[in-house]
C-alpha cells in the first residue's frame, strides 16, 4: 500500500491462542465441593477448567502468545506498528503489560510501536481490536501490521464462582487484505454505569460480583445491541432490499462473551424472543406456531422469566446447535479467559468448521465487559478458501489447539485448591520465588523466575523441545 490509500479489507489476518497446561474436571470438583452432581457440568455446562500456578501470570502469558504467533506465521518484528493489549489482570498500576512485550522486539531495534494497554473487565480486547482496525484504516496507518493481545487469569474466592474461572491469551495480527474481514457500518454499542463485578481491592486477584445483577446487565446490553446491529444491518448488508428485516436467519454464526457456555444457549435464545418480539402479529403467528402466550411479552419484564427462556431454549436448539456450539469448544474445555473468550470462540468456530465451509460466511460477535460495556459487530468470512491461500493459512495455524487440549495435565481438586490457596496468598509479595516448577508448562512458555524487593518481574522461556 502507499501512504494515503484506503487500505481494503481490514480485519484478522492470522490468530494465535494460548491456555494453561494445568486443568481440574469440573465433575470432580462437583464432589469435591460436595454439591449436587451436575451443578457445574450441567448447570454451567462446563466439563473442565484451565488454571495457573504462581509461574504464569499476565505478562507471562501475553510474552508466550505473541511469541507464539510470531514464530508460527513467520513475522518479523519489525513489521509491526501498533501493539494494544486488552486485560484486566491488573500487576501494577501504571506500568503496562504493553511495556513488558517490548523486551520481544529489542533484537529487531523496532520501538516504533504505537498502543498500550485498555482495560475494562472483559471488553479490553474488543476494544483493543477496534482500536487496532482504526489505526490501520486511518492516516497514521505505515502500512505494517497491527497486533492485538488479549489475556486473564480469572480466578474467583472459594464458592459457586470459582467454577467459572479459566485462564488464556490471544493474539490477533491485524491488517490489510484479511481472511476475516470485519464489516464497516454495524457495529453497535451499549454502554452504561454498573456494578455488576468489578475489583476494588487491589491487593486480591479476586472480584466482586452481583451474580443476578450480572445476568440481568449481560442480557439488557444483548438486547440493546442486537437491536441496534439489526437496524445497522437492515441498511448496509440487506441492500435494497427494504421489504425484509434483518434478523438471525441472515447470521451464518453467532458468537458471544462465554461467562458459563449455559449462558450462551440462553443468549442465542435471546436473539431469537428479540426477533419474535420484533415481529408483527401475523409474522409470528406464521414463524413462530405456538407461541401466540407470549405475543405482548416485554424484554425488560423476562431476564428472568423461566417460561419464556425454557421456550426459546427449545424453540431455537436447532438454531444454536447450528450457528453457536461449534464456538464453545474452548469455553468448555478451559473456562472463561476474560477478555480472550469471545476470541476463543472465533477459533473454536475456525478449527470446528474448517475453511472450506466457513468461506463467505458472515459471523457476528457479541462482546461484554461488566461496569458495563459491550459491542456487537461482525465480520466476513473471505470467499477464497484454496490452498495456500490466507483463509487456509490462517485455520492450518490452529491445528495443534486440540491435540494442545489434550496434552494437558489433569489437577485434583484437592491439589487445585492448595493451588489456588497458594495464589492467594502470594499475590503481590516482594520480594518472591515462585513455589511451583516450570517443567510442567508447555514448552515454549514463558514463565515467571522472580520477583525482587522493588516489584520488579523477571521472566524466562523454556525451550520449544521437551
Amino acid at each position: 500500500m502507499k501512504m494515503g490509500e484506503w487500505p481494503e479489507n481490514v480485519g484478522i489476518v492470522a490468530l494465535e491462542l494460548i491456555f494453561p497446561s494445568h486443568y481440574v474436571e469440573q465433575a470432580e470438583l462437583e464432589a469435591y465441593d460436595k454439591v449436587s452432581a451436575g451443578k457445574y457440568t450441567v448447570g454451567l455446562g462446563q466439563a473442565r477448567m484451565g488454571f495457573c500456578t504462581d509461574r504464569e501470570d499476565i505478562n507471562s502469558l501475553c510474552l508466550t502468545v505473541v511469541t507464539k504467533l510470531m514464530e508460527r506465521n513467520k513475522i518479523s518484528y519489525s513489521e509491526i506498528g501498533r501493539l494494544e493489549v486488552g486485560t484486566e489482570t491488573i500487576l501494577d498500576k501504571s506500568k503496562s503489560v504493553k511495556t513488558v512485550l517490548m523486551q520481544l522486539f529489542e533484537e529487531s531495534g523496532n520501538t516504533d510501536i504505537e498502543g498500550v494497554d485498555t482495560i475494562n473487565a472483559c471488553y479490553g480486547g474488543t476494544a483493543a481490536l477496534f482500536n487496532s482496525v482504526s489505526w490501520v484504516e486511518s492516516s497514521a496507518w505505515d502500512g505494517r501490521y497491527a497486533l492485538v493481545v488479549a489475556g486473564d487469569i480469572a480466578v474467583y474466592a472459594k464458592g459457586n464462582a470459582r467454577p467459572t474461572g479459566g485462564a488464556g491469551a490471544i493474539a490477533m495480527l491485524i491488517g490489510a487484505n484479511a481472511p476475516l474481514v470485519l464489516d464497516r457500518g454495524v457495529r453497535a454499542t451499549h454502554m452504561k454505569h454498573a456494578y455488576d463485578f468489578y475489583k476494588p481491592d487491589l491487593m486480591s486477584e479476586y472480584p466482586t460480583v452481583d451474580g443476578k445483577l450480572s445476568i440481568q446487565c449481560y442480557l439488557s446490553a444483548l438486547d440493546h445491541c442486537y437491536q441496534l446491529f439489526c437496524s445497522k444491518s437492515q441498511k448496509l448488508l440487506l441492500d435494497s432490499r427494504e421489504d425484509e428485516r434483518f434478523e438471525l436467519r441472515h447470521l451464518d454464526a453467532v458468537l458471544f462473551h462465554v461467562p458459563y457456555c449455559k449462558l450462551v444457549q440462553k443468549s442465542l435464545a435471546r436473539l431469537m424472543l428479540n426477533d419474535f418480539v420484533r415481529s408483527t402479529e401475523a409474522e409470528q403467528a406464521e414463524k413462530y406456531p405456538g407461541l401466540e402466550t407470549f405475543k405482548h411479552v416485554k424484554l425488560e419484564d423476562t431476564y428472568f422469566d423461566r417460561d419464556v427462556e425454557k421456550t426459546f431454549m427449545t424453540q431455537s436448539k436447532g438454531i444454536f446447535e447450528e450457528k453457536t456450539q461449534p464456538s464453545l469448544l474452548l469455553a468448555n474445555q478451559v473456562g472463561n479467559m476474560y477478555t480472550p473468550s469471545l476470541y476463543g470462540g472465533l477459533v473454536s468456530l475456525l478449527i470446528s468448521r474448517g475453511a472450506q465451509e466457513l468461506a463467505g460466511k458472515r459471523v457476528a460477535l457479541f462482546s461484554y465487559g461488566s461496569g458495563l460495556a459491550s459491542s456487537m459487530f461482525s465480520l466476513q468470512v473471505c470467499c477464497d478458501a484454496s490452498p495456500g491461500s490466507p483463509l487456509q493459512q490462517l485455520v492450518a495455524n490452529l491445528s495443534h489447539i486440540k491435540s494442545q487440549l489434550a496434552l494437558r495435565q489433569k489437577i485434583p481438586p484437592e491439589e487445585f485448591a492448595s493451588i489456588m490457596e497458594m495464589r492467594e496468598h502470594n499475590h503481590h509479595k516482594a520480594p518472591y520465588i515462585p513455589q511451583a516448577s516450570p517443567d510442567v508448562l508447555f514448552p515454549g512458555t514463558w514463565y515467571l523466575e522472580s520477583v525482587d524487593s522493588l516489584h520488579r518481574r523477571f521472566y524466562k522461556r523454556l525451550p520449544m523441545s521437551s
